[in-house]
């Protein structure tokens, strides 16, 4: 049943993004865009995983960051560096991801979002995941 309704949660969190992302605010009477300059000047990380075999499929939404190092606008630009137990795993250029070959049992999955030079934006989250025998 998880196989057939993950699609659909993915879909779900990815349009879920787009909407809130696309909202405006009303602040004192003056309707004033989410994605104006002050959207960039607070970077927020909210990341949703899901357990699949031994894959953990990770969704990270990040605001006022981009990981396309092409990207000229305004926006600050970072990467992923992802820790498994303590041990740098990888970095990842790409708000979608898959860890793979974690072996049975429980592990502590870090994420940090960080500049090109790895130097840190703030932005870290922690979570378990426990993969079945």
């Amino acid at each position: 049943m998880l196989k057939k309704a993950l699609p659909f949660y993915i879909i779900f969190m990815l349009m879920c993004g787009i909407v809130c992302g696309c909202q405006r605010q009303r602040i004192e009477g003056e309707v004033v865009p989410v994605y104006s300059s002050d959207a960039y000047e607070h970077p927020s990380l909210f990341v949703h995983h899901v357990t699949k075999g031994s894959q953990v499929l990770v969704e990270c939404i990040v605001k006022g960051i981009s990981f396309r190092e092409s990207d000229h606008s305004k926006r600050k630009i970072g990467k992923v560096m992802v820790w498994i137990d303590g041990k740098r795993n990888r970095e990842v250029s790409s708000a979608a991801f898959i860890i793979n070959g974690l072996t049975p049992g429980s592990h502590k999955v870090k994420l940090e979002v960080v500049k090109l030079n790895h130097d840190s934006y703030g932005l870290r989250k922690e979570f378990v995941v426990n993969i079945p025998k």
